[in-house]
């Protein structure tokens, strides 16, 4: 885990936020490459979950909601987790964290468990005598809810289908910890999916599936990935059922997404609470009811950090090693690094003309500095799954030669041919 966080921050993935101030715990920057990689992540989701399918639409809301948002959806009430303290040290904890009722590090005598709500507090007004606390969404579902009579009629959608939103949501976590696994401030890809009750169960299986193929598809370890049953007595108050898919990180296992069974709890508390009507009326069936609502809700922050542990990679080539980020060519966030074989005899700037054309149909990066042998490792550290390398024959006959990351395997093609190539192997599309 040490390297890969070494190499998010050495190689412009991902940075402690407002580091020159010394950070701040449990809030993250993505740097050059972590935003682009997190950007295609959230697009081959929305590819996938919406764009392929007629049953889905999407949503963008605002970060901030009316407070009674919050009440109504119970996190006022029930947001809670268990806090206690070290009487010695004054570390705080999270009681199910602990494995032993003392400090893990000090051995010092902890206070009595208290609730402590994780919501994130604001104000909204010009001054403070008239300014309304609000809070900063700790979940992104809420929005969905209470934007769910206004998306199916003016979409025209029909029970069974679902709202999608890719957003920020924020929590004040006690321990924020294992680099951006869990943090203050995260992004998650959210899907409410509304059915009739009697076929929640049938529509929860097949969410299951679908999922789990997503993640095969974006290159995680099937072996390294696990579906978690949440006992009754642990579910959250909204859920008749829940189940995680885990992934094992190097720190042990950790949730990747959760698939939510939540009934018609949320709309039925969002009727009571507004005084609206949120029942769905179906004209074919002449029936008016409450859908229930199956949630598969991810975390792009998380499955991030999922690709980068089980893309990261050291390998021994010619006795050297060499380090390798083997991501999935579409999630890549450089496809294609145009490399001269020198600099001079006018190889540079016939390199720099072809990079620019490439960079029309995906993104590129040129690299003069160094010899080719390094230029390649520095692109494979980042998971740029093709270098192209233009050497003196290029001159003479318009070819160059292609580097696969991952084989190393080395394919002479016209020049004209490479956007094409480049592009059909790092589609979104698949058989």
């Amino acid at each position: 885990m040490e390297n890969i966080v070494s190499l998010c921050k050495r190689r412009g993935f991902i940075f402690q936020s407002s580091g020159i101030y010394g950070g701040i715990n449990g809030c993250w920057d993505f740097g050059p490459m972590g935003v682009e990689l997190k950007r295609n992540l959230k697009e081959d989701w929305w590819y996938n979950f919406v764009q392929q399918r007629q049953d889905i639409v999407g949503l963008d809301s605002s970060i901030i909601m009316h407070p009674d948002v919050w009440v109504a959806s119970g996190h006022v009430e029930e947001f809670h987790d268990m806090l206690v303290d070290c009487k010695e040290c004054r570390k705080r904890y999270r009681a199910d964290h602990l494995e032993t009722d003392v400090c893990p590090e000090c051995g010092g005598e902890l206070t009595e468990p208290r609730a402590f709500n994780m919501m994130l507090k604001t104000r909204l007004g010009a001054n403070d005598e008239t300014a309304v606390e609000t809070y900063l969404r700790p979940e992104t579902c809420q929005s969905i809810f209470v934007n769910f009579k206004e998306v199916y009629s003016s979409s025209r959608m029909q029970v069974p289908f679902g709202i999608a939103q890719i957003g920020k949501a924020f929590r004040n976590e006690i321990n924020p910890r294992n680099f951006i696994f869990r943090s203050r401030e995260f992004e998650q890809m959210e899907i409410e999916y509304f059915c009739r009750a009697e076929n929640e169960d049938e529509v929860f299986e097949q969410w299951k599936k679908d999922i789990w193929q997503w993640y095969l598809d974006i290159g995680i370890t099937e072996s390294k990935l696990r579906w978690f049953s949440h006992p009754k007595e642990s579910l959250a108050h909204y859920s008749s059922r829940t189940e995680d898919v885990e992934y094992e990180f190097p720190f042990g296992w950790g949730e990747l997404q959760g698939l939510a069974n939540r009934g018609t709890f949320d709309l039925k508390q969002h009727t009571e609470h507004s005084g609206k009507d949120l029942s769905f009326f179906s004209q074919q069936e002449n029936e008016r009811y409450i859908p229930s609502v199956i949630e598969p809700s991810a975390g792009a922050d998380r499955t991030t950090l999922a690709i980068l542990c089980d893309a990261y990679c050291e390998e021994e080539v010619d006795g050297d090693k060499r380090t390798v980020l083997k991501l999935q060519p579409n999630l890549a966030p450089i496809k294609a690094a145009v490399l001269p074989l020198v600099k001079k005899d006018g190889l540079a700037e016939m390199a720099q003309d072809f990079e620019k054309q490439l960079r029309k149909k995906f993104n590129t990066f040129y690299d003069q500095a160094g010899a080719i042998g390094r230029r390649y490792r520095r692109m494979d550290e980042v998971g740029t799954p093709f270098c192209i390398c233009l050497d003196y024959d290029s001159k003479e006959d318009n070819t160059v030669t292609v580097r696969e990351r991952d084989s190393m395997e080395q394919t002479r093609m016209p020049m004209a041919e490479v956007g094409d190539y480049i592009a059909q192997r790092c589609s979104n599309e698949r058989d």
